[in-house]
């Protein structure tokens, strides 16, 4: 069954005690913040998760969204849930207060996302396209749209989209077809179509505000000729609530593979009245702003499925009895013992939980840089983090929700036939977790950026905060006394080796052919992660045997486990990088070598 209680003490070790000396520093916007007070977000959070959310989201699988007579209709529960979800304040956490937003780190918001995420992902879009929109008008749009628009998508009471996708093109946004045609009144008239719209259209808010990019009629081709646009379903009266209809259309919702209570929309523009988000022709950089926070979300959305894919698979093996165990017998009142006596089911089980708990860890880093790339006072700092940021944007999309939809798989594979069939609900989570590898770019494009744009941009300033953090662990660790402490020093010492190996092997081949570069991406991007979980396991390593030398109470257990989950890394996962480093030495030649017409 979908079992889920949010791991508050790992999420309480990540908040406040692994990053206090992450290089970004405290901030004064979040001094009001103390730890009680986090804390207590994060109990009340964990509540609506478990109470509210959790109940519907087998149901709303089950039942998916409608479409009918040009209107489309979530799932029983769900209107009630988002209302419940808006009035708690949960939609505005982290926005700005002059909005309406409470101004919470994202350091909590994105714990508080991946509760959601792991209770009810389908639930998690609406709100999360509405924040994503919110940053992007917020970012880029003139003060008359932000005093019109941003209160009432702040507060959830309009939601918001972003409408990039048309049929013909996917990434390639620059063969785009809709179509903007300036007005006297400074307004637009926007036409055209949009597919694989997240959270479309639906029945929870009162209007929905589209983020669509279009061309004008005097654009350059390609990506440079694109312009971004705000166009609501319903044109506000002058009193600030809906009125009529704006030719906004639903053409259909897409039956998908997996979030089915999350309406998918194809929406049609016919004339619809829209005004410009930023500058002309430069709409993509203002989308992206949006698209980077989606981005990290997106990861968080893989990290909530692996928390809930792996407390179900324990809970099932704890009950599940099958076998003897291979040391002797645990359970000799019952006909057998419990499967998680077993060391292939401990380890796909040990597997989940490192995943789980590095991707926390590792999001939280990145989650600490966008709270100091907003607010920090030290100009240096803010440059460091935004640097970080825009270095980690695609490890974490990537990363988290490859291993989000290994750990789904690992889930089934624990339960066996049991898993396969929907009765004990864990075969949702391999289809949920499926799209996030591919939305808001696909994984291997996530890759892409990260070798093709983001390693040499500024003679590879970004790799400065994250290299450099690494490094200074690991002269830091050199010094350590404890045994094990020492032995996994070695084993990153390692992995950081075959990423500055690697790092090197793609700068000097990139340089000379493209390919070279396209070649070794994605493994580039895992090995990244990899060392940016082990730097995460590392400081916890530490932070533990410190704990537990001065004597930790009632905490003992939690880090005797914690170093258990690190052991488990540094043995059975991080020596994945020197795998990694020989593919990435070996280029591109035998990936290319069959000719295409081969195939």
């Amino acid at each position: 069954m979908q079992t889920y209680d949010a791991p508050l003490r790992d999420m309480r070790f990540v908040l406040h005690e692994l990053f206090a000396d992450d290089g970004f520093g405290g901030l004064k916007a979040h001094e009001e913040f103390t730890p009680d007070l986090l804390d207590a977000v994060l109990e009340e959070a964990n509540k609506v998760a478990k109470d509210v959310l959790l109940p519907l989201n087998a149901s709303g699988d089950i039942e998916g969204c409608t479409y009918e007579n040009g209107v489309v209709r979530t799932p029983k529960g769900f209107k009630e849930a988002y209302e419940t979800f808006r009035e708690g304040g949960w939609a505005s956490l982290a926005s700005d207060p002059e909005w309406g937003g409470q101004g919470l780190p994202e350091t909590v918001n994105k714990l508080v996302e991946e509760m959601i995420c792991a209770t009810n992902v389908s639930f998690s879009l609406y709100p999360g396209l509405t924040h994503g929109a919110t940053t992007a008008i917020e970012g880029h749009a003139t003060d008359a749209l932000k005093q019109a628009y941003l209160p009432k998508m702040v507060s959830a009471e309009w939601s918001g989209t972003m409408c990039l996708t048309e049929s013909h093109c996917g990434t390639d946004l620059g063969l785009l077809r809709t179509k903007a045609e300036p007005q006297a009144d400074g307004s637009y008239k926007i036409t055209g179509s949009k597919i694989f719209i997240s959270a479309g259209d639906h029945d929870l808010t009162s209007n929905v505000i589209h983020l669509v990019l279009a061309r004008l009629p005097d654009a350059p081709k390609g990506v440079k000729g694109i312009s971004l646009f705000l166009v609501p379903k319903f044109l506000p009266k002058d009193d600030g609530t809906p009125g009529p209809s704006n030719g906004v259309s639903v053409a259909g919702i897409e039956h998908k593979m997996g979030l089915k209570a999350s309406a998918t929309c194809q929406i049609n523009f016919d004339d619809s009245t829209g005004w410009i988000v930023g500058e002309a022709n430069k709409g993509l950089a203002a989308m992206f702003t949006m698209m980077n926070t989606e981005r990290v979300s997106v990861g968080v959305q893989g990290l909530g499925i692996n928390e809930i894919a792996y407390q179900s698979a324990v809970a099932y093996a704890k009950e599940r009895l099958q076998g003897r165990s291979l040391s002797g017998v645990k359970n000799p009142d019952g006909p057998a013992d419990p499967i998680i006596v077993h060391p292939d089911v401990r380890r796909m089980l040990m597997t989940m939980r490192v995943y789980a708990e590095g991707c926390r860890a590792l999001g939280q880093w990145c989650s600490r840089a966008l709270d100091a790339e907003k607010h920090s006072d030290d100009p240096e700092v803010k440059v460091r983090a935004t640097r970080f940021v825009a270095l980690m944007t695609p490890v974490v999309k990537a990363l988290f929700t490859d291993l989000g939809s290994e750990a789904a798989n690992l889930c089934v594979q624990t339960y066996g036939g049991h898993g396969f069939i929907r009765e004990h609900g864990v075969e949702q989570f391999v289809r949920d977790a499926r799209i996030a590898q591919i939305y808001e770019g696909t994984n291997g494009v996530q890759a892409l950026d990260l070798v093709g744009r983001k390693l040499g941009a500024d003679m590879g300033a970004n790799l400065r905060p994250f290299f450099h953090a690494v490094s200074n662990l690991l002269e830091d660790m050199a010094k350590a006394d404890d045994k094990v402490l020492k032995i996994w020093t070695g084993g990153m010492q390692q992995a950081f080796g075959a990423l500055q190996l690697s790092t090197a092997t793609i700068a000097q081949k990139g340089l000379k052919d493209p390919e070279e570069a396209g070649a070794a991406a994605t493994d580039y991007l895992r090995l990244m992660g990899l060392v940016g979980m082990g730097y995460t396991f590392l400081k916890a390593g530490r932070i533990a045997t410190a704990k537990l030398a001065e004597g930790a109470g009632e905490d003992e257990g939690f880090y005797k486990a914690k170093l258990a989950t690190a052991g488990f890394f540094f043995d059975r996962i991080l020596p994945q990088a020197t795998a990694i480093f020989l593919a990435i030495k070996s280029g591109k030649r035998s990936m290319m070598a069959l000719p295409a017409e081969a195939f």
